[in-house]
């Protein structure tokens, strides 16, 4: 399964070397699963998932030789588990997210041992970063034994804790609390997360800085600019991301049902893109049941775990995206994907997607998060291709200019330098290092 933490991750990292700054990538639990080349390098991968799924269901483990749990650490086995991976359900893992989060005091503090034992034999980092907040469990043990600031991410955890069932759920929320005295600063990707998390968590509002996530724009460039289209041309709508309820399929694939209904945009097409595990595979094939339910199958094409090469195509591909997801997202790459390729979206009033589409220009607020609301908003943009080239075009420029890998990097750096500032440990040129 692809991973979006994992796309950011690695695109500042790349970003930060070619800048001039001495990074290193970390890659957690297994191998990292990413459209574009890795920037880990020879860093092995620490809490492998299988040991640190064994150091939560058995005590004798968490003892167990160390040629027994290198076995289970081998990239090959790892390799091997996340080719059968599902998603990570919420619902199934409270105990073990509790415990990570209780880091050296919980079932996987073997793990957390590893880990800084490895990071002690580098140059002593300016900053340690942490991919997201389910990983603050780190943090102590990381500032006491490296003598580094330790700064954190919030990437969409609201949703997941949310989604744990009673105790799990609220014990998770106080725990993650509690433990966020231990950072030095933290990272939001949009200002909406930032006062989400930030009054969850009663984060002090001088400690959280907004740096908005960017994309590499490596083949984007290389886009031929499009040819304007007419009304009644045939026209393709588009959804890319993880192929799941969560993240809207359900409620494009029933708004597309609804605009072929109607009838006034006789030849639109759907195309559905993005990472599908084996725990998606049953939701997708309801949606095609669905589709060819309402005779409109013939006009619907799936692409499922794509290359970078292949998902800049899809983008490009579309004349309009939308990827209506119910979850808190702290961001939706997406959107910036989909801009970068001159595609705009239409997008609920929800979460990120106001502040992102005011900022860009990219794209209309459709209103509730529902088919219907859904269909409404799309027709008369489909109607007027001019008014959808012009809104592609508009946020295609702004992405571009204010969403690359380099902008995020060099925003990066600044986030960097105030946390060492407040914490008097300056640095000229900050060592950071990332654990994702």
């Amino acid at each position: 399964m692809y991973c979006g933490n994992c796309f950011r991750d690695n695109a500042l990292v790349a970003a930060l070397r070619l800048q001039g700054h001495d990074t290193v990538m970390v890659p957690l639990y297994l191998p990292l699963t990413l459209d574009e080349a890795s920037t880990r390098g020879q860093t092995p991968t620490f809490y492998g998932g299988l040991n640190v799924f064994f150091d939560q269901k058995s005590s004798w483990y968490r003892h167990a030789p160390q040629w027994l749990r290198k076995v289970f650490d081998a990239p090959s086995v790892l390799k091997f588990v996340a080719g059968k991976a599902a998603k990570t359900r919420a619902g199934d893992v409270g105990e073990l997210t509790i415990s990570m989060l209780e880091g050296e005091h919980g079932n996987q503090a073997r793990d957390l041992d590893e880990l800084v034992s490895w990071l002690k034999h580098l140059p002593k980092p300016d900053a340690v970063f942490l991919s997201n907040a389910l990983l603050v469990g780190f943090a102590r043990r990381l500032r006491e034994t490296l003598g580094t600031r330790v700064i954190t991410f919030l990437q969409s955890e609201e949703s997941f804790l949310d989604a744990m069932p009673e105790p799990w759920k609220s014990r998770a929320w106080s725990t993650l609390a509690q433990r966020a005295a231990d950072v030095d600063g933290w990272i939001s990707p949009s200002k909406y997360f930032a006062q989400r998390m930030g009054e969850r968590l009663a984060l002090p509002s001088n400690k959280v800085q907004v740096v908005p996530n960017g994309i590499s724009l490596d083949g984007y460039s290389l886009l031929p600019a499009r040819g304007a289209k007419r009304a009644g041309d045939p026209l393709t709508l588009g959804f890319f991301a993880r192929m799941c309820s969560e993240k809207g399929l359900d409620t494009v694939v029933a708004a597309f049902i609804e605009l072929r209904r109607r009838g006034r945009v006789p030849h639109l097409k759907l195309k559905i893109g993005g990472g599908c595990g084996p725990g998606d595979e049953a939701f997708v094939e309801e949606q095609r049941q669905a589709l060819s339910s309402a005779g409109v199958m013939g006009d619907v094409s799936f692409h499922p775990n794509v290359s970078r090469e292949e998902k800049v195509e899809f983008y490009a591909s579309c004349d309009v995206l939308s990827v209506p997801a119910k979850m808190s997202e702290a961001f939706g790459l997406y959107v910036i994907e989909s801009l970068a390729a001159g595609t705009p979206l239409v997008q609920p009033n929800a979460v990120t997607y106001p502040e992102l589409l005011a900022d860009t220009g990219g794209g209309v607020i459709s209103g509730p998060n529902t088919a219907e609301a859904l269909a409404a908003a799309l027709e008369p943009l489909l109607l007027e291709p001019a008014r959808l080239r012009e809104l592609g075009d508009r946020g295609r420029e702004s992405v571009f200019a204010r969403y690359s890998d380099v902008v995020m990097a060099r925003h990066m750096v600044t986030a960097t330098r105030k946390v060492l500032e407040a914490s008097g440990a300056a640095a000229e040129s900050p060592t950071t290092q990332l654990a994702g």
